[in-house]
């Protein structure tokens, strides 16, 4: 009988051990289910406010975006909006302030025309004792006309003996376009565009001897040799971000655009520039010229075409294009040699020669104009 009882408690006492042991294992899983779905709850927080904020980054960048189109480069302009003249600041050009400083970001250009070839007619510079402060580009009578970069239109006049029907845009980047000799507008003033929206047909209205685009780059007010920042050839800037340094030279303003992408080095091809003298100049060889810009050992070469030369390690800037604030000409008089100018303006013949388009032992005409900054 003792030993019934004992076998029975003995029983009884292994299935309460048993059971309290799986009430323990029962607790210890559900401890670490509940800690790994605290660990899931706590990163899809924190995986859910991350991708808030960067919604909210998205929505900031595109309320910045619409706020830069509304007031494009108000932080240069100020509530400068005039209307009816291309320098905004003709009335009160003693009170226009250039930055020391001002990125110009130009990697969106888009082409204003959409041809497979697209050819310059005319180039920016002194024309028949005027300043041609424009490129033209050929186009036939009824060709859209698309917008550069993306902006607001100031513009759209008529000028019977100049610009024709035009279009002035004033973009976030601190430039203005201006599209010249159009025989009807597609937008108005006041119109948001971006960049390759059609905005305007081509024609032949104005001052023109045939149908073109006149194309203008500008930056408060000033123009800028649209070549030296777009290669027309190629359809693409010659860099993507520019930059403004007010400088003064001889203390006259000089508004010099340097590229800040100091790595890709450029050159301007001028008369009597050859593959080898280049090469020898940028310490590189004909045969790497010839790769980075797609051409052969037997190419010509043409005067204003850009190479691209290398790579620099060096901080220097790489590309300068100087536009004087307020072009300085010299009329040629009786004794005037390009070396006796250039001393008496500052500059260099080799200056003068490229300002002018001229070479050397070209013979000063009496009366003749030429730029001297």
């Amino acid at each position: 009988m003792d030993v019934k009882l004992l076998l029975t408690c003995c029983i009884i006492f292994g299935s309460v051990l048993k059971a309290e042991g799986q009430h323990k294992g029962n607790s210890v899983q559900a401890t670490i289910l509940d800690e790994h779905i605290s660990v899931l709850m706590a990163d899809r927080v924190i995986k859910t406010n991350v991708a808030l904020e960067k919604i909210a980054t998205l929505e900031d960048d595109l309320l910045r975006e619409e706020e830069d189109l509304l007031f494009p480069a108000n932080e240069l302009y100020g509530d400068n909006w005039d209307t009816r003249w291309v320098d905004p600041f003709r009335a009160d050009t003693a009170y226009v302030v250039f930055p020391d400083s001002c990125e110009i970001n130009c990697s969106s250009f888009t082409i204003p025309l959409h041809k497979d070839e697209l050819k310059v007619t005319s180039l920016y510079g002194p024309r028949r004792r005027r300043m041609h402060r424009g490129i033209d580009l050929k186009l036939q009578i009824g060709d859209t006309v698309y917008a550069a970069f993306s902006g607001k239109v100031r513009i759209r006049n008529t000028e019977r003996r100049g610009y024709g029907k035009y279009l002035l845009i004033r973009h976030p980047n601190g430039l203005e376009t201006v599209y010249g000799h159009l025989s009807d507008w597609l937008v108005d003033v006041n119109d948001i565009v971006n960049a390759g929206d059609p905005i305007a047909l081509g024609g032949n209205t104005g001052r023109s001897t045939g149908s073109h685009l006149h194309f203008e780059t500008r930056f408060l007010g000033q123009a800028i040799n649209p070549a030296e920042i777009i290669d027309f050839e190629n359809k693409a800037p010659h860099q993507d971000l520019f930059v403004f340094r007010n400088i003064k030279i001889n203390g006259r303003n000089s508004n010099i655009y340097t590229a800040s992408e100091n790595q890709v080095v450029f050159h301007r091809v001028k008369s009597g520039d050859t593959l080898g003298a280049i090469a020898r100049q940028y310490g590189t060889t004909i045969g790497e010229l010839c790769r980075l810009n797609g051409l052969k050992t037997s190419s010509t070469l043409r005067v204003g075409q850009s190479l691209r030369c290398g790579i620099s390690s060096k901080t220097p800037s790489v590309k300068t294009v100087e536009v004087s604030a307020t072009p300085v000409y010299h009329k040629i008089q009786s004794g005037d040699t390009l070396r006796a100018i250039a001393e008496k303006y500052g500059t260099t013949v080799s200056r003068l020669c490229e300002l002018n388009d001229i070479k050397k032992t070209t013979v000063l005409r009496l009366g003749l104009s030429i730029r001297c900054s």
